[in-house]
């Protein structure tokens, strides 16, 4: 199928590595111009130079989402590289703090991160065709996973913003929806890590699955394309779960 995404432009945050790199890649594949960032510069530039041999235009910088002025000249940077910008993509998450701190870098990057990519987006996504904004949460949102904690918690009123975004932008033209994986087996990544540190743990999760294995970071970034293409253009407000049956509840 073609996607029809071919010359779209597209920002996608934390897209050096993990399930942001996987949809940039699978966008440029399409023939989708893209435009990345992340902290580090020098996997910024290497993620940049791999996905313009793609044959398409690519942009990215090096900076921390949690300062918003940074982040508004990135994506007015980006709108200039590409020309536009059709599709946001907010992907970056906040991690490695404790405590009161978790909850506040969850804030800052998973809530405010997605509020300032959509607002800093808008007058683009406005001019656009066919503007999509793509909001990553998880199915710890939906379902209770592990204890109460700032990452579920935050991933949750994302959805919820997502959900009540839609039906502000719809009237003009601009689409807006999530996408919730369940555990994605990245080499490197987290669960990775849980795998050859806290076996138990991994091989219990494995076995919550129906499907009986993890899902990949290139099948939520297959998701994600299709919905940031014009074959999705009458699917707003919409919550997609990509984790092999793992949730439990009956979805209506």
């Amino acid at each position: 199928m073609d996607l029809q995404l071919k010359g779209s432009k597209a920002l996608i945050t934390g897209a050096t590595k993990g399930i942001g790199r996987a949809i940039a890649d699978t966008l440029a594949d399409e023939g989708c111009h893209v435009a990345i960032c992340a902290r580090n510069q020098d996997e910024v530039d290497a993620a940049v130079a791999e996905l313009s041999a793609k044959g398409v235009t690519a942009f990215g910088q090096a900076f921390d989402v949690g300062d918003g002025d940074a982040f508004k000249a990135w994506i007015d940077a980006s709108a200039a590289a590409l020309g536009g910008i059709d599709c946001i993509v907010s992907n970056v998450s906040g991690g490695g703090a404790k405590g009161e701190d978790a909850w506040r870098r969850h804030l800052e990057y998973d809530m405010l991160g997605a509020v300032r990519m959509v607002e800093g987006s808008m007058e683009h996504l406005e001019a656009s065709e066919n503007a999509s904004v793509l909001l990553i949460s998880t199915t710890a949102a939906v379902e209770k996973f592990m204890g109460a904690g700032p990452y579920n918690a935050l991933k949750a009123a994302l959805l919820n913003y997502s959900g009540a975004l839609s039906q502000e932008l719809a009237p003009k033209g601009i689409r807006v929806n999530a996408i919730s994986p369940g555990p994605i087996f990245i080499e490197g990544g987290a669960w990775d890590n849980i795998k050859q540190h806290m076996t138990p743990f991994y091989e219990a999760t494995v076995a919550d699955i129906p499907m009986g294995r993890m899902g990949s970071a290139a099948e939520v970034a297959a998701q994600a394309t299709f919905l940031a293409s014009p074959h999705a253009g009458f699917t707003t407000g919409t919550n997609i779960v990509i984790d092999g049956g793992m949730t439990k509840r009956i979805q209506f």
